[in-house]
């Protein structure tokens, strides 16, 4: 079932055969506007105070805090898991304050990918069809949910195993399923949480090396950490602390303000993919 979404609130002419619109006014690919969290009880506990976070389209960026910090309480919000409290949470111009829960239900499958430390992928099913049914709620046809699944796992250097199981691989593919899942609808921005944290530190280095490549052919990338280390490998670095994000190193150089995703959720990704990042590494079995 395909939902209908309120459309941005432009109708501008499209940049050729790029997928983004342009003006003087852009839209960022996500926008945290004062958010609150608080979660009642005896003793309610505010998870955010205040949160104000813009990220534009091709920036890569960390979001690091201990635990506690709220930054998973951030991720869920960002990921319209949630809903804030207080405040505004805006994918794409999008406010999600503003919409019925399946039409949020829509926008996430449609313009927000996942990346999480456990995988989560279906064991019983091939790698092919895990990919493929992230594609499920966007309405694609299989056929073309499968060759974009190929086209993903390809992305990923994983094109060699479409029909092997998940307990087949070892946890370096496993997260390179993951990230094939969370990037064959081109969502408009992707978010990983904690993507290295079941992996030992050589794999862990492979993937990162992955990400790097990923956000240099185009992908906008959120990568949600308690590690100092992986933070400043990201083009910008946000800290959070008790509920506030206590410093921010600011939009990537070489991020283009002007360029923002297309309003038209119900039209599919193009055939042709974006251009595929070089070769990386294997990493042990």
């Amino acid at each position: 079932m395909t939902y209908t979404l309120p459309p941005s609130p432009d109708n501008h002419p499209v940049a050729a055969d790029n997928g983004f619109v342009t003006d003087e006014a852009p839209v960022p690919v996500l926008e945290v506007d004062n958010v609150a969290k608080c979660y009642p009880g005896e003793l309610p506990v505010h998870a955010l105070r205040g949160v104000n976070l813009t990220i534009g389209q091709g920036e890569l960026v960390g979001i690091v805090g201990p635990s506690g910090s709220g930054k998973t309480t951030l991720l869920q919000l960002m990921g319209t898991l949630d809903r804030p409290t207080s405040g505004h949470v805006r994918i794409t111009g999008l406010d999600v304050a503003t919409m019925a829960d399946d039409d949020v239900a829509y926008l996430r499958a449609s313009r927000i990918g996942f990346i999480f430390q456990q995988f989560f992928l279906a064991e019983h099913s091939t790698v092919l069809d895990n990919v493929a049914d992230g594609l499920l709620y966007a309405g694609i046809p299989l056929k073309q949910r499968r060759q974009w699944a190929l086209d993903a796992l390809d992305l990923v250097g994983l094109a060699q195993r479409p029909h092997a199981r998940p307990t087949q691989l070892s946890g370096g593919q496993r997260q390179r399923v993951a990230i094939a899942r969370a990037l064959v609808g081109q969502p408009a921005i992707v978010l990983a949480d904690e993507p290295t944290g079941n992996l030992d530190q050589e794999t862990g280095h492979a993937i990162l090396a992955l990400i790097d490549q990923l956000h240099q052919a185009g992908s906008t990338i959120v990568v949600i950490t308690h590690d100092q280390a992986i933070a400043e490998r990201m083009s910008r670095k946000v800290e959070i602390l008790d509920g506030h994000i206590v410093a921010d190193s600011g939009p990537a150089v070489g991020t283009d303000p002007r360029l923002r995703p297309l309003a038209a959720l119900a039209q599919p990704p193009p055939t042709q993919r974006r251009l595929r990042p070089g070769p990386v590494s294997e990493e042990p079995a």
